[in-house]
């Protein structure tokens, strides 16, 4: 018999297992991840398991945010689910069914829309996803491998990025783990004006990044030149198997030719190699039919191309469109500034 259960009322074993064994397997739908979503006063955590005759057949947790005043944050309610579902090898195609159900039915009073961000390829299962209501939509990513020496990597890194790598060691610019709360501080202002002035997409608030260094599987990077923070990278880690990059930043304006960024990058693919992870995971790259300076930046790190895709739900199909209509306009009205 197939049923579904609550994440807070499931076997903990039994969710660690199904991390061990899925070939869907992220850091993201891990429970120490769902705890650290939880510890966010911020955000709304939600989780569903599938169970079939006692054994867990897949899971899904993520989490309910928006931004704004009360307006924008009536239009802007939105659920996320970083690295796609948790599955089981073996499972059926009417367990994902039941999950899928499952998940919408809890949420969508609650939300505008749902957005799943696969970190790994789900297409055999994109008829399910479709037959539940779920769109696909391309999304793109790189992913370096890091199970080979660091020297062959940096082999397929572009000459623009091994000449500004050097450029930036003959200026003693370093790169080094930190937890130190000043660190922090100045990483997540660096960030903050990045999210505001370029990316123009909301950023999570600096408790994120506060309670982010406490967690077990996380590393803060920071590149210095001499005793100012210039950058940094933030990666969190699926033990022995993939690093993420989550958030990269550099301070251009001050420092442009000695490419924080760049050096960030660099040291996260490093440490990935070195700390015996198989992959290195660049978090995103974009919509293949739009064009994306990010996209073209990380491609020069050697990484292989995938489109993994993301799924969406839409449960307000009137207030998505009108939400769309509103970024569009602002849109166009920033750029004709």
């Amino acid at each position: 018999m197939t049923h579904t259960l609550p994440i807070d009322d499931i076997d903990i074993n039994d969710w660690r297992e199904l991390v061990q064994n899925s070939s869907t397997t992220s850091y993201f739908q891990t429970p120490e991840c769902y705890e650290f979503f939880r510890s966010l006063s911020f955000l709304d955590t939600f989780g569903w398991a599938v169970y079939t005759n006692g054994t867990i057949k897949g899971l899904v947790c993520g989490y309910i945010t928006a931004n704004g005043g009360k307006i924008k944050q009536y239009l802007s309610r939105r659920a996320v689910i970083h690295g796609g579902l948790l599955l089981a090898k073996d499972v059926k195609d009417d367990e994902i069914s039941v999950l899928l159900a499952m998940l919408k039915n809890d949420i969508k009073h609650k939300i505008i829309y749902l957005e799943i961000r696969n970190n790994n390829d789900y297409s055999k299962y994109r008829h399910i996803f479709s037959r539940e209501g779920f769109e696909y939509k391309p999304h793109l990513n790189y992913i370096v491998d890091t199970s080979v020496n660091i020297s062959k990597i940096r082999e397929q890194y572009s000459e623009s990025k091994k000449r500004q790598i050097r450029k930036a060691k003959e200026q003693n610019v370093t790169c080094l783990l930190t937890n130190n709360q000043d660190d922090i501080d100045t990483f997540y202002k660096l960030l903050y004006k990045l999210y505001k002035t370029k990316i123009k997409k909301p950023l999570f608030p600096k408790e994120f990044f506060d309670n982010f260094v406490k967690i077990s599987n996380s590393h803060l990077f920071v590149v210095k030149k001499d005793k100012t923070i210039i950058g940094g990278i933030a990666c969190v880690a699926l033990t022995n198997k993939v690093l993420y990059e989550w958030f990269v930043c550099g301070d251009t304006v001050n420092f442009n030719r000695l490419y924080p960024s760049v050096v960030a990058t660099n040291s996260a693919i490093e440490f990935a190699c070195n700390k015996g992870f198989e992959k290195f995971d660049f978090m995103g790259a974009g919509n293949p039919n739009e064009s994306y300076g990010v996209r073209e930046f990380k491609g020069k790190f050697g990484g292989n191309l995938v489109e993994y895709g993301r799924f969406i739900y839409i449960a307000n199909c009137t207030l998505y469109r009108l939400g769309k209509t509103i970024i569009n306009k602002r849109l166009l009205f920033t750029k004709n500034k």
